[in-house]
């Protein structure tokens, strides 16, 4: 990884408890995707309680390069988008967005029912394993699309209207069923769809959906079916809000045995990390407005932890947590079940003097799909142990703001490298830091 000179540099000087209150807006896995649907709609959208996050500017980038027309709202995080011109890009000037977002990709039904066409650049995203593409346009394909791959990406044409068909996921991936979701509302026919993501996020796009005037029927067994229509108005949403930057903020009071008011933080959409966070000796209090998270004193308790697709424990809120984990007494047990490579970040912790162990095998009872091919997706975290400032380089999103958890929970300075990336999901958070009582620095700039 690249350290890009100081203005990527953090430094935290850790010891401090973090104390006070902020706010999260709307979730990170809804709000691009909803931005994304309006270009579906034959009318403006309105889409409130946005983040000011890096995927929201690509994204907005995105649909002004195709003719949409995109301008804040009355309120503050208020986008109004505008799809009446749609018209194709420049495949450079799409292309310069390549490798900074994986949602492009998504852009790919909404532009083929538009325009009949669409390219797509290579991708980016976090590095936390295989998030194979391949599947997205398997799916295309079974629309009806035509796929022709090129030096600089992959050009999609539909030589006819896209048409409902029966699709199953091998796994209940988000992604992907945010593509069929994106595709269907405008296929001629029905399309069904087995063993599809159920997240709180996939719901809201779904309501997002409902309103432009889409027909989709949600089961119990996890399948959904979507009616297409011949045409989609613009809806006014607000987006629900960032269940997982609310975790993350609450392992932060955990790890630094603080005391944190998250202001938009739900109970619906969090309770299975608010039973985790209870077990693990954690505090919190939900009001209307949000929820406070707190370290009640005392040591916190060991546990062993599996995670899993909705309704299960998100893989996005496991490595907060385990930094956390850290100094509770006795073993705990991860088992990883979403992404292969997501304990990589661990490293970094044992050289802050953590003691954890990475296992190729499943600890748990859950089946995964990783048990047989060599992975290192199993942990133990053994603790407490005093943790001590260090250099750090980001891996990923998640993994990024461990790290500035673990350097706030350990005792001196730590050298944070790479925290732009952490502006992908997190909106405002170094402001947020300074507001807990955080003691953290650019280097030359003090910020608190």
């Amino acid at each position: 990884m690249t350290v890009n000179g100081n203005d990527d540099v953090l430094l935290v000087h850790g010891g401090t408890p973090l104390e006070g209150e902020i706010r999260v807006r709307g979730a990170k896995n809804l709000v691009p995707k909803a931005m994304v649907a309006a270009l579906l709609g034959s009318s403006p959208s309105r889409l409130r309680n946005v983040p000011d996050i890096r995927d929201v500017r690509v994204v907005r980038g995105l649909l002004q390069l195709h003719g949409v027309t995109v301008r804040p709202g009355e309120e503050p995080g208020e986008l109004v988008m505008d799809p009446t011109h749609v018209e194709s890009a420049n495949v450079a000037d799409i292309d310069a967005h390549a490798g900074s977002s994986r949602i492009p990709i998504l852009l790919c039904g909404p532009l083929l029912h538009r325009l009949g066409h669409a390219f797509i650049p290579g991708l980016g995203g976090c590095d936390i394993g295989g998030r194979p593409i391949d599947f997205h346009f398997e799916v295309l394909r079974q629309f009806g699309a035509t796929i022709e791959k090129r030096a600089d990406g992959q050009f999609l044409q539909a030589p006819r209207r896209l048409r409902g068909t029966k699709i199953r996921l091998p796994y209940p991936s988000v992604g992907a069923t945010e593509q069929v979701l994106l595709t269907a509302v405008l296929a001629e026919g029905v399309t069904e769809l087995s063993n599809a993501a159920v997240e709180p996020e996939i719901e809201d796009l779904i309501c997002v959906l409902q309103k432009m005037g889409a027909i989709i029927a949600m089961d119990t067994d996890r399948t959904i079916r979507v009616t297409g229509v011949d045409s989609l108005g613009g809806y006014n949403h607000k987006a629900l809000p960032d269940r997982l930057e609310a975790a993350s903020w609450a392992s932060a009071a955990l790890a630094t045995e603080g005391n944190i008011y998250v202001r938009g933080a739900q109970q619906r959409s969090m309770m299975t990390f608010l039973n985790t966070y209870r077990k693990v000796g954690g505090a919190f209090e939900i009001d209307d407005e949000g929820i406070r998270f707190w370290h009640p004193g005392g040591q916190l308790k060991s546990i062993a932890l599996e995670t899993d697709v909705h309704p299960g424990f998100q893989t996005d809120w496991q490595q907060p947590l385990v930094v956390a984990l850290t100094q509770a007494t006795g073993l705990s047990i991860i088992h990883e079940t979403v992404y292969e490579s997501r304990l990589g970040f661990t490293s970094a912790l044992n050289q802050m003097g953590a003691h954890i162990q990475l296992y190729r095998e499943c600890l748990g009872g859950s089946n995964c799909r990783f048990g047989q091919r060599n992975f290192l997706h199993s942990a133990v975290v053994s603790g407490p142990t005093r943790l001590q400032g260090a250099d750090l380089v980001i891996p990923d999103l998640r993994g990024g703001f461990s790290y500035l958890i673990a350097a706030l929970a350990a005792q001196g300075t730590s050298r944070v490298h790479g925290i732009d990336l952490i502006n992908r999901g997190y909106e405002n958070f170094m402001e947020k830091l300074v507001e807990l009582g955080a003691k953290v620095e650019l280097p030359g700039k003090a910020l608190g």
